[in-house]
């Protein structure tokens, strides 16, 4: 549905873009996560024919967004960066003006609208103009203009920006169900979301893709992943230490406080190894440990994006 060759951008000395390729199935949510200035917003503008390419190609749904725009942006909902709104017009308004820019009429553009409304919950601010709108209810208007026409594809930067917690969670599975028949692609600083609602990951960087995989693909490469977390009862954590590096890379002391200890192993290898897991859980049934809880950590994503865009100065100075 979205294919992008060898991408680049220029702000004059500037290169926000830089070579990246990447492509996007129905059926597919991928979520583009990147610090400020990585180019995440750029891209998106690109995709969307907002903005021409300094040099690649893209395709949506077959189309080239720069020789044949028209057919391409038929294909595309896009919510975009800050959901821009005509501050004068009302939520009715500004909908009906964006269906019959979508070319829906009569009873098909009537029922575009409601169905619109519903899922974005604004039937309460239907006759508010958009300049009295909260932020939230912003965001909220300017999605809904994004779903009208029924889009094969869904292009949205920071679409949770400004709503409160409900909201979100609404967002999010609202997102996940679109995206089983639908190609979607959305930016987000917040985590948790690609978690919930992401099938695939890109994490951009300084203009260049960094990581692209699955979520629990792009976890396994943290150093957390499969670790071996153990709580015990009448055991020192000295002793633990001991003993579990005989297996593990290392041993890491979480929490000491008379006869109760926390303790974290780390595999040799990353990622999550059910034989490691089961050499620890059959160490401690030998030395007949006391065991409050083992736990084999998944790996954090935080960690992952952190390891692989915090600039080098800054990972020297954490280290």
């Amino acid at each position: 549905m979205i294919k992008v060759e060898n991408l680049v951008k220029s702000f004059g000395a500037k290169r926000a873009v830089d070579d990246i390729s990447f492509s996007v199935e129905r059926g597919e949510v991928l979520g583009f996560l990147g610090p400020n200035g990585a180019g995440k917003s750029t891209t998106m503008r690109i995709v969307t024919g907002f903005y021409p390419p300094t040099s690649g190609r893209v395709t949506v749904g077959g189309f080239d967004i720069v020789e044949n725009p028209i057919a391409a942006k038929r294909l595309i909902g896009y919510l975009p960066e800050n959901a821009p709104g005509y501050a004068e017009m009302t939520v009715h308004g500004f909908l009906s003006f964006v269906a019959e820019l979508r070319g829906l009429t009569g009873e098909v553009k009537k029922k575009a609208i409601q169905r619109a409304v519903e899922t974005c919950s604004l039937d309460g601010v239907l006759y508010q103009t958009i300049d009295t709108l909260s932020k939230g209810y912003k965001h909220r208007t300017c999605l809904a203009q994004s779903i009208l026409h029924d889009p094969d594809i869904l292009i949205l930067d920071e679409p949770t920006d400004g709503l409160d917690p409900n909201q979100k969670h609404e967002v999010r599975g609202l997102i996940k169900r679109m995206g089983e028949h639908k190609a979607i692609v959305f930016s987000t600083h917040i985590l948790e979301e690609i978690e919930a609602a992401c099938t695939r990951v890109i994490i951009i960087d300084r203009g260049k893709i960094v990581a692209n995989g699955t979520p629990q693909e792009l976890k396994a490469r943290s150093e957390l992943a499969g670790a071996v977390r153990l709580k015990t009862r009448g055991v020192t954590a000295a002793t633990l230490d001991e003993k579990l590096s005989a297996l593990a890379a290392r041993v890491e002391i979480l929490f000491q406080d008379g006869a109760q200890a926390e303790v974290r192993a780390y595999p040799r290898e990353r990622g999550v190894n059910g034989a490691f897991a089961g050499s620890i859980a059959e160490l401690a049934r030998h030395e007949n440990w006391k065991l409050d809880e083992i736990h084999v950590e998944e790996g954090r994503l935080d960690e992952v994006f952190h390891s692989i865009t915090l600039p080098d100065t800054v990972k020297g100075a954490a280290r």
